[in-house]
């Protein structure tokens, strides 16, 4: 009969190590960093680069969400957030951040399916960062990293 027990419980540890030891595998697999910026790209019909920005609005969200950030060679002092699950842009950054990360987040009635819509008068002074999209934790944005496109060249 102590033996019993004493399998039993032996067998429940290691069971629990096992499942525990699951959980943290999943965890770490599962849910990943909070936000992340992909690679730039060259739309291949219009004359304009981007990059897609990929986000969780919650921590244990499952998978990503995206935006994508637009980069457009004709105004090039600004990386341009566009929501493609509304079509419309919804803010800005400045391309040279300096010291302080800034950002121009455009009001609901000033968002836009195409950028030439939106007036230069829309966007408001720089200031503090956005939450993560939908989030409602506080999470702050993560600005792009500082690479900007490569033109493409013609080949030899």
């Amino acid at each position: 009969m102590h033996t019993d027990r004493h399998h039993r419980r032996a067998f429940l540890g290691a069971a629990l190590a096992i499942l525990v030891g699951g959980a943290a595998f999943a965890a770490d697999f599962h849910f990943g960093p909070r936000q992340y910026y992909g690679p730039w790209h060259k739309h291949p019909t219009h004359s304009y680069f981007y990059r897609p920005y990929f986000y969780k609005p919650r921590v244990n969200f499952a998978g990503y969400r995206h935006h994508y950030v637009i980069h457009f060679p004709r105004r090039p002092q600004y990386h341009y957030f566009y929501n493609p699950y509304q079509r419309k842009f919804w803010g800005r950054c400045p391309v040279k951040q300096g010291d302080e990360p800034k950002y121009s987040m455009l009001t609901e009635k000033d968002r836009k399916a195409k950028a030439s819509d939106i007036p230069e008068s829309a966007f408001p002074e720089p200031g503090p960062l956005p939450e993560i999209p939908e989030s409602t934790d506080g999470g702050k944005l993560d600005l792009p990293p500082d690479d900007l496109p490569e033109e493409e060249t013609p080949e030899d």
